[in-house]
């Protein structure tokens, strides 16, 4: 019989490929099988695991050795400071899209009862953490994706805020009212040029969250060309990293504004942009 230390020990060599910290990633998956947390773990390291609890581990590691996501192993992910539900089918939340919900709150404290609409919505988390910080906000989320959609409900039951939230299958703005009125759009939409070679464990996700066209801009250049006819006075987006200077040209080649301002992520690389509209 081994310990839970020498179990973790063990697992983790098979990680080593895999990521750059094998060990917590062994002892992530533990934890989700045995449902407890890393204070419990630290109490009980010397304790011996059982061998159904091994097997599944066992699993899990093997299943994470290909590539897998290990948010899919799991099915939560950590956005914000809070953990999220995930599924398969369903593009994993990046940490830099904590910087949009941090530009989306700024604004959106300076306009009294806002109104927002969320392009390709995903796993809910910028809708619901919008609806956690700001007050009196109206959300309306939408995804083509219905896998989605069920999974961004369930995280804004999760957090109490379904009732800031309305949740609506469309493809852009299809199936949204043109007598909706909107004080912000934001979206984080698939922004990756089809011919672009993913890595390994980006292939598992779904490919209609991560590319956006031959050049990989156009779905942004639809986003930006439907806010601006709908008079949605602000603009917030996720972009790739080297598309600042077509969309910038992009921008003021077809449509009048009062500011446009790109943003940086943790990485230092263009990551989005705030585009402020002309009231029309």
């Amino acid at each position: 019989m081994k310990t839970y230390k020498q179990i973790i020990k063990e697992y983790s060599v098979n990680l080593r490929d895999i990521t750059h910290i094998p060990q917590k990633e062994v002892e992530i998956l533990l934890l989700d099988i045995l449902q407890q947390n890393v204070i419990w773990l630290h109490l009980n390291y010397t304790n011996i695991c059982e061998k159904n609890i091994e097997d599944k581990l066992k699993k899990s590691v093997q299943k994470r050795a290909t590539n897998y996501p290990l948010e899919y192993i799991t099915n939560k992910v950590s956005f914000y400071g809070e953990v999220f539900n995930i599924l398969d089918g369903v593009l994993i939340p990046r940490p830099e899209t904590e910087i949009l919900v941090e530009k989306a709150q700024k604004l959106l404290e300076t306009i009294e009862k806002p109104k927002v609409i969320e392009i390709g919505t995903g796993s809910g988390i910028i809708s619901v953490m919008l609806a956690i910080l700001i007050k009196d906000i109206e959300i309306i989320a939408v995804d083509i994706n219905d896998k989605a959609l069920e999974l961004a409900k369930t995280n804004a039951k999760k957090f109490n805020v379904e009732d800031k939230i309305t949740f609506i299958k469309s493809d852009l703005f299809t199936n949204i009212d043109d007598n909706l009125k909107f004080d912000l759009c934001v979206s984080n939409p698939p922004y990756i040029a089809n011919k672009f070679k993913l890595p390994k464990n980006v292939k598992y996700e779904p490919s209609n969250a991560l590319f956006g066209g031959e050049i990989g801009d156009e779905l942004l250049q639809n986003i930006i060309l439907e806010v601006y006819k709908k008079d949605i006075p602000n603009l917030i987006c996720e972009m790739g990293y080297d598309q600042k200077e077509p969309l910038t040209k992009f921008i003021k080649d077809n449509i009048k504004y009062k500011n446009l301002e790109f943003y940086k992520d943790y990485d230092k690389l263009d990551r989005g942009f705030e585009l402020n509209l002309i009231d029309i």
